[in-house]
């Protein structure tokens, strides 16, 4: 039920399609004899578009999230695993034209091999299957394989999980699959500003991980008041703020989390 709610609802939310739908309801009420009211609401809509688009919200409600973790910090010794979760390749893409296709988020394919050279010794796990609420036979991880072999990783080191459909189930499946050991110190590959959320969904399913960011859309501060004068950019970072917001706050009012805001924790 989760899964369909976030699909419909959830997708239904975000900025982008909330301003259209504001919009569209606005222009029949204006047919109607609450014409003035949809003129009002016509006027809201352009506004809610023009902070979306062009001011700095979209970058005030991102920076709690990707600043929440720092970089992972090499100095304490080489990691038992690496997981990279998906969300860059677009599974069903990639099946029609036959190649693996990256859409979104490229550096959480291009960070473990890095982290696979440098710690040869470490399990390497990739988690994603197909997001879509009517999916065909297309998996992430059939893809994603592919790129992670491409850039070196050997076939022999990667472990695939292909079902889960969201980070709920990436942090589940994961889990059941490697079965980690207790001292064992995994790494988790995964965007700055998805990262809270992430470490959060692991932490309640018992898998202990650590942060490793990649794919920061902000410098730091210095963007936080900066007005955009790309309206496609502003947009595209508040969409994706709000829907990351709009999923902390659902698995943390069911139960799913502990914290709205997951942060590191202290040794």
């Amino acid at each position: 039920m989760f899964f369909v709610l976030s699909k419909t609802l959830g997708v239904a939310l975000l900025p982008i399609n909330f301003i259209v739908e504001l919009g569209i309801l606005s222009l029949v009420l204006m047919t109607t004899r609450f014409a003035a009211f949809g003129r009002k609401l016509a006027v809201t809509a352009l506004i809610l578009l023009a902070l979306a688009a062009f001011s700095p919200l979209g970058s005030l409600l991102l920076y709690p999230l990707e600043s929440r973790f720092p970089p992972w910090d090499p100095s304490r010794g080489a990691p038992d695993g690496i997981i990279i979760l998906g969300g860059s390749v677009d599974p069903d893409l990639s099946a029609v034209h036959r190649t693996p296709i990256v859409r979104n988020a490229a550096d959480r394919m291009l960070a473990p091999a890095e982290l696979a050279r440098r710690y040869p010794n470490a399990r390497i796990v990739f988690t994603g299957g197909n997001s879509d609420l009517i999916s065909g036979d297309a998996r992430e991880a059939d893809w994603s394989g592919i790129i992670l072999e491409n850039t070196g990783i050997p076939k022999a080191r990667l472990i695939m999980e292909r079902n889960s459909r969201n980070t709920y189930e990436n942090a589940l499946f994961t889990k059941r699959l490697v079965a980690p050991k207790p001292g064992e110190r995994w790494l988790l590959v995964t965007s700055a500003f998805h990262m809270p959320r992430s470490v959060g969904l692991f932490r309640a399913a018992g898998f202990d991980v650590e942060a490793y960011p990649v794919d920061w859309r902000m410098r730091g501060r210095e963007d936080l008041f900066t007005f955009s004068n790309q309206g496609g950019d502003g947009l595209s970072r508040t969409d994706l703020a709000v829907r990351e917001w709009i999923g902390l706050v659902a698995y943390r009012l069911m139960g799913r989390t502990a914290d709205l805001l997951p942060g590191p924790t202290k040794d």
